[in-house]
């Protein structure tokens, strides 16, 4: 036998030590977990106003329309290719398969709560044909499977073609299903798989960790289901690995893919949340799953910190996370920007399972208060009311250029939504030892089983529109356990577990607890009312949470929301929208005294509280300074629901005071003008709204840019009715350089229309500058013109913008 074969198999033995195989049917019972059990969404049986609605359009809707959108984009017929039925070339982006997974595992979900016998023939068709498509090595990934297979292509490029990322997704699907069905098909397929990647990826193989994370997740689930140790030791190996290859700077940061795909650093050492938005929370959820299941606690330390630094600072009021569109993720410490807000719905949904991962491992309200922001708030107003549009990006604020799509290129939201939604009743109730926790509050019902007894519990609630909330306790048999009901951050001053946000005021009540019509005291333990008494069937709780109206604001240092303030009430952030506010919403000025008033309105949006106000307005002066102008009435509505009535704007983070909000420009010779261009992409009045940039490339108040033209002479048009006289005029260029296609132009020219109607250059009294960071100003002999043209010629390989334009 060859010699370095048998130091292979060695390495693979130390490092996977002896394995037990499993069959699928038995069922793995990890010697060590989570301190705290979750309750399977399947035991939950939900009747509730809010969320049953939420739950049968995801099945009804949004699984079906997902698979229409798969096949329609041939992200299915790829592996109808790769089986060798029909022949074709590969359709779409190389990760396209992971949609496929996602959307089957939304739908092993729903069998589970609805049996469908058309749609379970429709799952095992879709697995005849993905177990088809599978090498015989158990390689599974159409990218190089069609047209022909490519073997010489395999995990050459892991950085970016995302093989591990589809089979993290591939596991989930295939456990969700055995889970349901108890049919091993989808389970074996998953398996042979996971089988090679080990064989492959080890000590003494591939030491490079995948470049998008999500595997580890899988690997974890696959190591529960099954009791294969390798599974589990696979996935802690990935997660290891980051941050000790490649190349390293002078300040011991490098890894193969640096700080966007968390591999700067060890996992261990990694302090704050940095990078890709879905790949780091991936990473962290997975980093909790393996050190609950081997004790790791280094990994837990880790997790903690970062969970710090992202609650801390990095933490939109939504919930969403990631602020920069450039790399879809993470800013600085307090960057939130809103306008340009990624808040991509994955990381959302990303983020509300890392967060349940850290409730189950520490028993801490504050993890759960965090998911119910970002569920009710980031993730859910990803998908619309009728469950077949959809947002990429989260945006907290718009001039009215943002609307829902009925798919992307890049699926990846559309598909999660599918299996996120049917997850959510699996994060309202949990146990330890004999005593359960009620996370969330839903119409449901729910048996907990606990080593000593069997615990039914009957929920009944409108919430989260009316803060009370009614349990039936029905223990088996009687007993002495506590119940820990979770009273929300926000029903005790404190909107998130930091001091990122605040409430401008105290809350006019607190939360208040009885038990068989008696009121008690609240025991409060880590963010729980803990109810220990000895429970006898029948038993009641009644919980009453306050839900007046709040205002918030943001930490200092979040510059985005500098005199401005935030909506909420019980869970929901609210936002002011066009159609409920004569069409603007921007210009609006809420001050800290203006009364708001909850309406609830059956008919409008699915049903919704709206909040109700006056508001000022604020206009700038010709001087410069911004005043406040009329009142008008003023209209909340709960964020998730925005953007179902049209294009408008729209914002979370009104005014407090007129220095806050965008005013109406001013009567300058610019915004009087009527504007024309020769091509406009983002948004021509952008350029006369009067919000000086603080740089070159500040896209949060929005640009004209040209793009995708390059090398192209462009110009910019203003009209007015009659004759005036101009002397200056002053450009602010836009320039994205490192994040995009435009530059600064190679030329510009200002013209002005003469008396026949024709243009001619003006006589400039010095030259026309292309700086960036600042107004260009032209000096002009006095014209008097009805019209002047600025004619810019853009760089031959590059595009160009203006921010803002100044005509005097």
């Amino acid at each position: 036998m060859n010699v370095s074969r048998i130091q292979v198999d060695l390495a693979l033995l130390l490092f996977f030590g002896t394995v037990r195989c499993m069959g699928a049917a038995e069922q793995a019972n990890p010697a060590r977990d989570y301190h705290i059990t979750p309750v399977p969404f399947n035991r939950v049986q939900v009747a509730d106003g809010f969320w049953t609605p939420r739950l049968d359009t995801n099945r009804t809707v949004t699984i079906p329309y997902a698979f229409e959108q798969c096949e329609k984009t041939d992200r299915i017929s790829n592996f109808e290719k790769a089986a060798g039925r029909p022949e074709g070339k590969h359709e779409g982006a190389c990760f396209n398969d992971s949609d496929v997974y996602k959307i089957m595992e939304g739908a092993a979900y729903s069998l589970q709560v609805h049996p469908d016998p058309d749609r379970r023939r429709y799952l095992d068709r879709l697995i005849g044909v993905i177990g088809a498509a599978q090498w015989e090595d158990g390689y599974l990934f159409t990218f190089y499977s069609v047209p022909e297979r490519q073997p010489d292509k395999l995990w050459t490029n892991i950085a970016w073609v995302h093989e591990q990322y589809c089979a993290g997704h591939l596991y989930e699907a295939a456990v969700a299903h055995y889970e349901v069905t108890g049919d091993e098909t989808f389970l074996k397929i998953a398996r042979r798989n996971a089988d090679l990647i080990c064989r492959i990826f080890h000590p003494a193989g591939r030491t490079d960790p995948p470049g998008h994370q999500e595997i580890e997740i899988g690997l974890c689930r696959l190591y529960r289901a099954t009791g294969d140790e390798k599974y589990l030791q696979q996935a802690k190996f990935f997660l290891d690995q980051r941050g000790r290859l490649g190349r390293r700077g002078p300040d011991g940061r490098g890894g193969l893919y640096g700080t966007y795909g968390q591999d700067h650093i060890p996992v261990v050492e990694q302090t704050k949340a940095v990078g890709h938005s879905v790949r780091a929370a991936y990473q962290y959820t997975g980093m909790a799953d393996v050190a609950a299941l081997t004790g790791n606690m280094d990994y837990i330390r880790a997790i903690d910190t970062i969970w710090n630094d992202v609650v801390a600072t990095k933490l939109y009021l939504t919930g969403g996370i990631g602020a920069a569109g450039g790399h879809e993720g993470f800013g600085g410490p307090y960057e939130l920007p809103n306008m340009t807000a990624y808040c991509e719905t994955c990381a959302s949904i990303a983020n509300v399972l890392w967060n349940h991962r850290m409730f189950l491992m520490r028993g801490d309200a504050k993890y759960i208060d965090v998911l119910e922001r970002t569920m009710y708030n980031a993730a859910l107003s990803g998908v619309s009311l009728e469950g077949n549009r959809f947002f990429y990006p989260n945006v907290l604020e718009s001039i009215g250029q943002h609307q829902r799509s009925p798919w992307f290129g890049c699926a990846c939201c559309p598909s999660n939504v599918a299996r996120f939604i049917p997850s959510v009743p699996g994060f309202a109730y949990a146990s330890k030892e004999d005593d359960v926790y009620v996370n969330l509050f839903l119409g449901s019902e729910v048996t907990i089983p606990t080593p000593q007894n069997k615990v039914r519990l009957i929920q009944e609630t409108r919430f989260p529109w009316e803060g009370r909330v009614k349990i039936r306790v029905e223990p088996e048999n009687a007993g002495d356990f506590a119940v820990h009901i979770r009273i929300p951050g926000w029903a005790r001053n404190r909107p998130v577990p930091s001091d990122l946000y605040s409430f401008i005021d105290e809350a006019p009540g607190e939360a208040s607890l009885a038990v068989n019509g008696e009121s008690v005291p609240l025991q409060m333990d880590r963010g729980y009312a803990r109810l220990q008494r000895n429970w006898t069937r029948g038993d009641t709780i009644q919980l009453d949470l306050p839900m007046p109206v709040r205002r918030i604001v943001s930490h200092d240092r979040v510059t985005s929301n500098a005199d401005k303030v935030a909506l909420q009430r019980g869970p929901l952030v609210y936002c002011l929208e066009g159609p409920d506010n004569g069409g603007k919403v921007l210009d609006l000025v809420l001050p800290d005294h203006a009364e708001l008033s909850p309406r609830f309105q059956p008919e409008l949006l699915g049903g919704v509280v709206t909040l109700h106000g006056e508001a000022g307005t604020a206009k700038r002066t010709l001087d410069g300074r911004i005043v406040p102008d009329a009142k008008r009435p003023c209209v909340a509505i709960p964020y998730y629901a925005w953007a179902h009535r049209g294009l408008s704007q729209m914002t979370v983070w009104p005014a407090r005071v007129p220095q806050g909000a965008r005013p109406k420009p001013a009567d300058t010779l610019t915004y009087l003008s009527k504007t024309t261009a020769s091509f406009v992409h983002v948004s021509l009045d952008a350029v006369k709204d009067q919000n000086v940039p603080v740089d070159s490339a500040d896209s949060s108040n929005l640009q004209l840019d040209f793009w995708p033209h390059s090398g192209t002479t462009e110009w910019v048009q203003f009209e007015w009715d009659q004759a005036r006289a101009l002397s200056r005029v002053k450009v602010y260029w836009f320039d994205d350089t490192d994040r995009g296609a435009c530059r600064v132009p190679k030329s510009w020219r200002i013209l002005f229309q003469g008396a026949d109607g024709r243009f001619q250059p003006v006589k400039n009294r010095g030259p026309y500058e292309t700086e960036k960071d600042g107004f260009n100003q032209v000096e002009l002999d006095p014209v008097m013109t009805t019209a002047i043209k600025i004619e810019i010629e853009l760089q031959e390989k590059w595009s160009a913008g203006v921010l803002e334009v100044v005509i005097e």
